[in-house]
This record gives C-alpha cells, sequence and structure tokens, in this order.
C-alpha cells in the first residue's frame, strides 16, 4: 500500500488569474513541488545523491477552484510498480469542505545524476515509499 505524503498550500495574490481564482499553471507548479517534496523527504540519502526524476507527462483532470485567501490540502502518492526507469504520481487536491478540486497522474522518469541518462528503477529505490 502506497504511503501518502500531505501539505497544505494558500492561494496568494501572486497565484490568481484574471477569472479570480489559482492559475493552471500555479496547480501544475504544486503537482511538481508535491513530487519533489516526497522525494525530499523518503527517499533514501544514496537514492537521493544518485538520481533525480523529471516530468514526462502531466494528466490533470481540473474540478473546482478557489480564490485568494483560500488553503487547500494536497496528498501524493506512487501509484504501483515501476515501469523500467517510469514511475506514476498521483496527487489530489482538496478545499477546506474535503471537495476535490485536482487530480493529477504525472509520469515520472528516473535519471542518474552522473550520466545524465535514464535509470531503471530498481524495487529497493520505491520500497520507502510503500507502508509495510
Amino acid at each position: 500500500m502506497p504511503a501518502t505524503f500531505t501539505r497544505t498550500y494558500t492561494a496568494s495574490p501572486a497565484h490568481i488569474d484574471e477569472l479570480g481564482h489559482v492559475n493552471n499553471t500555479v496547480w501544475v507548479q504544486w503537482i511538481q513541488d508535491m513530487a519533489t517534496a516526497h522525494w525530499d523527504s523518503v527517499a533514501r540519502p544514496e537514492d537521493r545523491a544518485a538520481f533525480f526524476w523529471v516530468v514526462v507527462r502531466h494528466e490533470i483532470d481540473y474540478r473546482g477552484n478557489v480564490s485568494e485567501g483560500a488553503e487547500v490540502h494536497a496528498e501524493t502518492w506512487i501509484e504501483g510498480p515501476a515501469q523500467g526507469a517510469k514511475s506514476l504520481r498521483r496527487v489530489e487536491f482538496t478545499d477546506s469542505a474535503g471537495k476535490r478540486l485536482v487530480s493529477a497522474a504525472t509520469t515520472w522518469a528516473m535519471l542518474d545524476r552522473a550520466t545524465g541518462r535514464l535509470a531503471r528503477v530498481r524495487p529497493e529505490v520505491l520500497a520507502p515509499f510503500f507502508e509495510d
């Protein structure tokens, strides 16, 4: 079972677009921030030193939005085993009432820091992201 990572974001004036709510590019940034923070907080030190991740695909469903000053709760997890050098991550954002606002499935590819080339994701690299 995947272990989840959570964080809360507050919509600041810089996040708001001409429609008066959080801009889609901000949601994408928050999705990437969640993935990076989760990796940094859970991955083994030797894996953080040896590898880094790049996005190869974002699939995002926008079901709602929030205005300036509103808080959103974000939750992320790794979904299933890796496929070669790729891993699927889910991110969900909900408002204070628990309504799902944004759902994302992002595919990340792992690269070797020394070579800059794709690296096969071994099970032990993702093991810390799953509960026993």
